[in-house]
């Protein structure tokens, strides 16, 4: 198993209402169709106000963590937004995520400012207001914007001629809400990700324009979608999420003849035999998970009984919640959260820079046994990220 979080570098949403406005600073991203508000005019006519993000991650960063930390193509990534609030939802309905096209600025502004900043990204302008327009004619292939010709509003790649093993890579990321579901983004995005560690087909990285598909965000009804930026007092900044399986396993267990060494029973008790009360951020840490029976066998030996370890079936997770909300920080996943196996205990690896510091997590692992699925959640296992 493995999971990595990286952080944002830069963010901000970008609003036809107040086309040079800039809002890099500012704790929340925008997503929304303003109902009613056709303040901009252009020679296609009245437009609605609409607001959209733009989100960035270091690619040396991400190039470094996949090259060197992932080490394998058999990856995969999301791009996770928290929602902070939301209105007027309809029942259905889909965010999408392209690779933009231009490089932007952040910028210093926040919605409140008084006068508006323009020292960064705005609906017109990728950087400082007055300079560096977004694109609205002469795109190159597969690159399109909205809005016609005089408005702006970002610049993205809609397609590739790119392939990675056989199949054809695709810029395009979106995910369907329902009435039900939850409203956090949480949005696969490794095919954008691929063309940006190759460069292929020219597409580089210059982050995410995530907006609200054509069908809301052209429509009449009022919709907002409002997430926490890289710039929030909580623990939920935007974030690409790469999981890979770098689990091990000793083959002496699953070829049989180290079967009785698997545990068979829901009686069994499993301990972190090295939790630390707290780690630095900058940490790479090997869990370890030793097992026993409850009742072990008798039998005639020099040690106590009670020491005799035993080991989780390969069909064994591990997860981190967060000890105050309770929220999974990192869910139990059966392709990418498995347990690794050795002669004398399950172990998996944390990457604690992808934990935000100063905060209380808790290890959980679920295991099944035969037909039971089994969660060990002892709810005393916590530690502590440290700065």
């Amino acid at each position: 198993m493995a999971v990595y979080k990286l952080f944002s570098e830069q963010d901000a949403f970008i609003r036809s209402q107040y086309p040079a406005q800039n809002t890099g600073r500012d704790e929340i991203l925008e997503i929304s169709n303003i109902n009613g508000i056709n303040q901009l005019s252009s020679a296609e006519g009245d437009l609605p106000a609409v607001n959209r993000a733009l989100i960035q991650f270091d690619n040396s960063d991400l190039n470094n963590i996949i090259t060197n930390t992932v080490a394998t193509s058999s990856y995969q990534v999301s791009l996770r937004l928290y929602l902070a609030n939301a209105g007027n939802l309809p029942l259905d309905y889909t965010i999408q995520a392209y690779p933009v096209s231009q490089s932007w600025d952040m910028g210093t502004g926040r919605i409140a400012d008084d006068p508006k900043t323009d020292n960064g990204c705005s609906w017109t302008f990728a950087g400082e207001s007055g300079s560096n327009r977004w694109t609205t004619t002469g795109f190159s292939n597969y690159v399109t914007a909205s809005f016609g010709s005089t408005v702006g509003g970002s610049t993205w790649y809609t397609g590739s001629t790119e392939t990675f093993e056989g199949d054809l890579l695709d810029p395009e990321s979106g995910q369907v809400f329902d009435y039900t579901s939850n409203k956090d983004i949480n949005m696969f995005v490794t095919d954008t990700v691929r063309l940006w560690l190759t460069g292929s087909g020219g597409i580089v990285n210059n982050g995410f324009v995530v907006k609200l598909d054509d069908t809301v965000e052209f429509g009449t009804n009022f919709v907002s979608t409002n997430f926490f930026s890289m710039d929030t007092h909580t623990i939920y900044p935007p974030a690409l999420e790469i999981k890979w399986d770098d689990s091990m396993v000793d083959n002496y267990f699953i070829t049989g003849s180290g079967t009785g060494s698997i545990v068979t029973s829901s009686a069994f008790i499993s301990k972190f035999t090295n939790l630390q009360s707290t780690f630095e951020d900058s940490m790479i840490y090997n869990f370890e998970v030793k097992t026993r029976d409850t009742f072990p066998a008798r039998s005639f030996q020099t040690q106590s009984v009670y020491l005799n370890t035993k080991l989780l079936p390969t069909s064994s997770y591990w997860a981190i919640k967060d000890a105050k909300t309770g929220e999974m920080v990192v869910d139990f996943d059966s392709n990418f959260t498995k347990l690794s196996m050795n002669s004398g205990s399950n172990y998996f690896k944390v990457y604690m820079d992808g934990l935000e510091p100063e905060r209380y997590y808790q290890l959980m692992v679920q295991t099944i046994v035969g037909d039971e699925t089994i969660v060990v959640d002892s709810g005393t296992d916590y530690f502590k990220i440290v700065r």
